[in-house]
C-alpha cells in the first residue's frame, strides 16, 4: 500500500479526532465557570488608585496645616 492510498483514510481520522475536541471544547465553554478575573483585578486597581488619591490629597492637606503654624520667636532677642 502506498502513502497516497491511506492518506485519505487518516485525514478523514484526523478531522474527525479535531472536530470531536472542538465539539467538546465548545461544550465545556458553555457551562458555569464562574467569574472571569479580569474584573475582579479592575475593581482592585481602581479601589488602589482611590485610595491612593485620598492619601496623597490627605498629605497635601497636612503638609499645607504644618506650613501654616506659626514660627516661635524668641521674644528677648526683639
Amino acid at each position: 500500500m502506498s502513502v497516497l492510498t491511506t492518506l485519505p483514510g487518516a485525514l478523514n481520522a484526523r478531522v474527525t479526532q479535531l472536530q470531536v475536541a472542538l465539539q467538546t471544547r465548545l461544550t465545556e465553554m458553555r457551562g458555569d465557570r464562574g467569574d472571569s478575573p479580569v474584573p475582579t483585578a479592575v475593581i482592585i486597581f481602581g479601589l488602589v488608585a482611590v485610595a491612593m488619591a485620598v492619601t496623597a490629597a490627605a498629605l497635601g492637606a497636612a503638609n499645607d496645616w504644618m506650613d501654616n503654624i506659626p514660627t516661635h520667636q524668641d521674644p528677648t532677642t526683639r
